[in-house]
């Protein structure tokens, strides 16, 4: 599953862990520097890349690293 989370792409179905609770959302963007996104400072990279997320449920954006992410099926 390691190599599946560094090959996300805009458009693909996730869930993430928040506050207990498994939330699906949908990857808007992978972001490769530093930048702002979800209201922060991303301290992202090429190498390190993460990715901004949205919530399927709120609708409020979030940015994870790759390891946080799963990816859905359909």
């Amino acid at each position: 599953m390691g190599k599946d989370r560094k090959d996300l792409r805009e458009g693909d179905r996730v869930s993430w862990q928040s506050h207990g609770e498994t939330v699906p959302g949908t990857v808007r963007r992978k972001i490769t520097e530093r930048s702002r996104a979800a209201g922060r400072t991303v301290a992202a990279s090429a190498e390190e890349p993460q990715y901004e997320v949205e919530s399927d449920k709120s609708g409020r954006t979030a940015v994870h690293k790759p390891g946080a992410l799963k990816k859905r099926r359909g």
